[in-house]
């Protein structure tokens, strides 16, 4: 294709879905127990859920160097790419964006658009894909990147955590700070917002806030059509329950992914965590 789709590790897109469009995945770096190495190549989900419950381990990330997207972009360009739109989570969460424009001032700004997603997870994701269907189709590099920021924009992701510990800890609680010191049986539902991590609600018990997932997501979808994805962090049960509610309560749901976290997004919100991101579909879209 004469347009590449480049996004980072955290975007958590289905590994055929990757293969399908072609999409370039740049990993961010994950430190656990003193050894750093690449989210889903070298550690995994269940390498960050392991450690995040042993006393004393300690988890942190990074982002990709400026000079790994330099490598992606010629990669992509010596394979017969004529421009390249990188799309990624939020400049607000990590400085992934900031090593992505470095190195596409390196390459060339008029060769390479970067985009900052806004948000996380299938939040990035759905913007990638849509920008890598849109390639597929034959689309220029001005409506790839028009077509991914619209479906940023109009993207919404919910999320619950069992502790706001790990995100404290990160430094991505944002304004959700408000909520540490709250009585432990509160739960909170927390959304991306701005890019930012954001309080939304708070609720009494676990299934309280699954409920409320349903509810947000349902209002969110707006209508037939919309793109769904669930994400955990060592709850598989708890996301099909997710997911099999979602299908009920969504009309004509366009797609639906479920998917652990990966290590880097995992290590800030830790084991029990679950949400979803919701896609509308667009008004032209829709039946």
């Amino acid at each position: 294709m004469p347009v590449a789709v480049v996004t980072d590790s955290t975007a958590y897109l289905p590994a055929d879905v990757v293969a399908r469009y072609g999409i370039e995945v740049v990993p961010l770096y994950v430190v656990l127990a003193g050894h750093s190495g690449r989210e889903g190549e070298e550690i995994t989900p269940g390498d960050v859920a392991r450690a995040l419950t042993t006393r004393g381990q300690q988890v942190s990330t990074s982002r990709p160097t400026p000079g790994d997207f330099v490598a992606a972009y010629r990669r992509r360009l010596a394979e017969g790419a004529d421009r390249v739109v990188s799309i990624h989570l939020s400049a607000e969460l990590s400085s992934t964006c900031d090593a992505a424009r470095l190195a596409a001032a390196q390459v060339g700004e008029h060769v390479v658009t970067v985009l900052d997603s806004r948000s996380a997870a299938m939040g990035t994701g759905f913007a990638v894909l849509a920008a890598a269907r849109c390639a597929a189709d034959g689309g220029d590099a001005d409506e790839v990147a028009a077509v991914a920021t619209r479906t940023a924009a109009r993207t919404r992701t919910f999320f619950v955590v069992d502790t706001l510990e790990h995100l404290r800890r990160g430094g991505r609680i944002g304004a959700a700070a408000s909520l540490l010191g709250t009585a432990l049986a509160v739960k909170p539902v927390l959304h991306v917002a701005g890019g930012q991590v954001v309080p939304l609600e708070r609720v009494r018990t676990s299934a309280r806030a699954l409920a409320r997932l349903v509810q947000r997501a349902a209002e969110a979808a707006g209508g037939p059509g919309a793109s769904l994805a669930v994400h955990h962090l060592a709850a598989p049960d708890r996301a099909q329950k997710l997911a099999a509610e979602l299908q009920r309560a969504v009309p004509d749901v366009r797609e639906l992914f479920v998917s652990e976290l990966g290590a880097a997004i995992g290590a800030h919100v830790g084991p029990g965590a679950v949400g979803v991101v919701v896609t509308p579909a667009e008004d032209g879209d829709r039946d």
